[in-house]
């Protein structure tokens, strides 16, 4: 029996427990090479490399995330998960974002990836951290 998960909604689950336990190399087993990945308010970027350019620097102050799902819906191969992303910054604080991700998966792989989230409550995960 295998561990890879197979249904849109399980590949999404398994990326996002991943990205909880800041284990990006995991996480991006699960990405297709060409990903689209858009963080609604900042832009998009294409591919692993691009996605590490926008993720390195956001994990940088955080030293854990919980990611608390509220809901989720699937659609074929189209995934919604609402979320909301605690980070607990290494100078001990907790910071929240309310998320909405909204992922494309196509033959066990991401090939969409956008969150919506408020850009200013965004930038308040790095402000003192």
């Amino acid at each position: 029996m295998s561990d890879t998960p197979t249904s849109p909604l399980a590949v999404v689950e398994a990326f996002l427990d991943a990205f909880e336990t800041m284990d990006m190399q995991k996480g991006l087993a699960l990405v297709a090479e060409d990903c689209e990945y858009t963080n609604v308010p900042l832009g998009t970027v294409h591919g692993h490399g691009g996605m590490l350019e926008v993720l390195g620097p956001f994990s940088a102050p955080i030293e854990r995330n919980e990611f608390i799902i509220h809901r989720t819906a699937a659609s074929g191969p189209v995934v919604f998960v609402e979320r909301l992303d605690r980070h607990l910054l290494k100078t001990g604080e907790w910071r929240e974002l309310p998320v909405t991700g909204v992922f494309e998966v196509h033959d066990g792989l991401i090939t969409v990836w956008r969150d919506y989230f408020d850009g200013p409550t965004a930038e308040q995960i790095h402000a003192d951290g």
